[in-house]
């Protein structure tokens, strides 16, 4: 593989299918297992030869310029503020002084989790002589109506899309997974500054020039464009459906947990829990599936199940299914949904 691989992270979004999680953090630093999900993309891109990454950011951007100007991963982090939302296709167009001609170059949602093996993608991509290779991922029929379904021929490339069809109209049960590779010919779709969409604008003319390749995910994929999409990727990490570095996993009699922080010997935990760092848990509390971000404090005798509680909250009564933002402090009556 080239030494001077390139790659765009996606990071401008408001991730607001995630609030209250997201109003004071930006959607790519949502942590899974205490690791924001970008923290997870770029270890894998330096691990596979990703040398030099470019983000377009604009929702809370100085918090990921923050993090990742100097960063641990070996990765040369780069970035383009936009004051205005410009679309997916716009936003790369901002970036394509970061690219090389001729060359090709990986572009990643900054909300996808996989253990996807682009390397491979990277194969088929170069071997198909096309100017966009999509990752695709074959998903149960009844799902197809949440994801955009791509219909290929038999040598792969894509000869339709489906934007969430009703599962009777569905001509497939593959699904886009925002996950690209794209040559610099790409750069000649997309106009300057105009707002554009891959989806909308530049995937179909690329179709009518049969110039759209797939590779097939056999792997495990999954975004957290939902809070329902992000405690389940939280529960897959747990059920080893997929894998990264992380803290390690401690079994109880009665479920499993990742903390950062030191804990009483009286927690109980059922199910899957993550606890970030600086916590402080209260004497015979129980944790039941539940996600704890930092510097969160927990009261005696609480029991949280299938919550979410963002950094710096205090939880001083019970709750359940409850999803609550960061420097929240919730007391009173018990709260059931």
């Amino acid at each position: 593989m080239k030494h001077d691989l390139k790659a765009m992270i996606m990071a401008a979004g408001v991730g607001s299918r995630l609030d209250p999680l997201t109003q004071m953090v930006p959607k790519p630093l949502v942590p899974i297992a205490n690791k924001p999900v970008m923290d997870i993309l770029l270890e894998y891109l330096a691990k596979i030869g990703v040398r030099s990454v470019i983000s377009n950011t604009h929702y809370l951007a100085d918090k990921i310029i923050e993090r990742y100007s100097n960063n641990s991963f070996g990765i040369n982090f780069n970035y383009i503020k936009e004051e205005t939302l410009s679309g997916t296709a716009g936003g790369l167009k901002k970036c394509q002084y970061f690219f090389d001609e001729d060359e090709d170059f990986i572009v990643l949602s900054g909300d996808g989790v996989s253990n996807v093996d682009l390397i491979r993608g990277l194969q088929v991509h170069k071997a198909s002589d096309a100017i966009a290779t999509i990752g695709i991922k074959q998903i149960p029929k009844n799902e197809v109506s949440h994801f955009g379904v791509v219909v290929t021929d038999a040598d792969g490339f894509i000869t339709e899309f489906q934007e969430k069809p009703p599962v009777e109209l569905a001509k497939s049960n593959y699904i886009n997974t925002g996950i690209y590779i794209f040559n610099y010919k790409i750069f000649d779709y997309i106009p300057k500054d105009t707002f554009y969409d891959f989806a909308k604008n530049v995937f179909p003319d690329l179709l009518a020039e049969r110039q759209i390749n797939t590779f097939v995910i056999n792997e495990y994929w999954s975004d957290i464009g939902t809070l329902t999409q992000y405690q389940q990727s939280s529960q897959d990490l747990f059920n080893k459906s997929y894998t990264f570095s992380h803290a390690p996993i401690i079994k109880t009699s009665t479920g499993a947990y990742i903390s950062e922080s030191v804990l009483p010997m009286s927690v109980k935990f059922i199910g899957n829990t993550t606890i970030g760092s600086g916590c402080i848990i209260g004497k015979n509390v129980t944790l039941e599936n539940c996600i704890l971000w930092n510097n969160v404090t927990v009261g005696d005798n609480i029991t949280l199940k299938n919550c979410v509680i963002a950094s710096n909250s205090v939880i001083n009564r019970d709750l359940q299914s409850q999803i609550v933002g960061a420097n929240q402090e919730i007391s009173g009556e018990t709260v059931n949904l």
